[in-house]
């Protein structure tokens, strides 16, 4: 009875050993994967929501603007206004037959994500412009190219800060600046000189002028919907009295900084100087105050170097 016993508790021990304990952290993965897919979904609705106010906003430019005055613009979009204009086809069929090939170079050279986005964009747009009763908002020359390039800017702008595009120039600058030497921006421009180029010699002069104005207003309201206000500058600073500006910026501006030695010299006999370098993220609004503080009475003006940042996130830039 003792031995049956004994080999009875001895087998549940065994038992018990060789169960598989459920690991301690468990819990903590379940609640980071129900936050990692709460995330992912705010996230997508935040992309959709930016890319359906994108296509809106387009689609006023187009119909409230554009199209009612004979204007194009650049890129794909003006050469889909330019074929209308000229062949009367309806534009939305245009947009998304001309953009079909950039969407397949986006597929291949950017991502399958970015191009289902960006197709949901396009056919988004061809669809507000059959659906959506716009009106036409003026007639006049300047207030069409300025006011219809801010629209379609901000929406390829919205589109874009979505994850989007609704124009494939962007998706064929990329695909330029990888296999030459050229940047995204020089290809970009040569493409829309060739297209104001076209359109001077097929309508006239002054339509491909008011074509260039659109597409500026265009541009820059698409660097200021993508930027925003709040334009991040690096800032390099070099000074004796480094520990005086650190503190400033810190404590004052509340801003971080990174501090890292180098050699400094200047005049004619060029000597070197062991001295600490300060470098910081500030927002273009907070310039004037940071130049203003660049120097006291008791300190010299320091040397100070400032370039845009294209990135920055909490705790760094990227």
């Amino acid at each position: 009875m003792k031995k049956f016993l004994k080999s009875l508790i001895v087998g549940r021990l065994r038992r018990k050993l060789e169960a598989p304990v459920p690991e301690a952290g468990s819990s903590y993965r379940l609640a980071k994967s129900f936050y990692l897919f709460r995330l992912r979904t705010l996230q997508a609705g935040r992309d959709g929501l930016l890319i359906v106010l994108g296509t809106l906003s387009a689609g006023l430019g187009l119909e409230g603007f554009l199209l009612p005055n004979g204007f194009i613009d650049g890129g794909v979009t003006g050469i889909s206004l330019l074929t209308a204009k000229l062949s009367g086809v309806p534009l939305p069929a245009l947009i998304v037959v001309i953009n079909l090939p950039f969407l397949v170079l986006a597929y291949r050279q950017i991502g399958r994500m970015f191009a289902l986005k960006s197709a949901m964009a396009i056919g988004g747009l061809a669809v507000a412009l059959v659906v959506v009763p716009y009106f036409t908002v003026t007639h006049d020359d300047l207030l069409v190219a300025t006011f219809g390039g801010f629209f379609l800017g901000a929406g390829i702008g919205l589109a874009v800060r979505g994850g989007a595009v609704l124009d494939g120039t962007e998706v064929l600058a990329i695909f330029i600046s990888r296999k030459t030497g050229l940047t995204i921006g020089d290809v970009i421009l040569t493409f829309n000189i060739l297209i104001f180029s076209v359109a001077a010699y097929l309508l006239e002069i002054e339509t491909a002028l008011y074509a260039m104005l659109t597409y500026l207003a265009a541009s820059k309201t698409v660097d200021f919907i993508i930027e925003g206000v709040e334009e991040y500058i690096g800032v390099t600073i070099v000074s004796s009295h480094f520990e005086e500006i650190r503190i400033f910026i810190v404590e004052k501006m509340n801003r971080g900084t990174t501090i890292y030695s180098g050699l400094r010299g200047h005049g004619k006999r060029g000597e070197m100087h062991h001295t600490e370098i300060i470098f910081t993220v500030i927002t273009r609004l907070e310039m004037a105050p940071a130049e203003k503080r660049g120097g006291t009475d008791r300190t010299p003006r320091p040397f100070v170097a400032m370039h845009s940042v294209r990135g920055y996130v909490s705790g760094g830039i990227y």
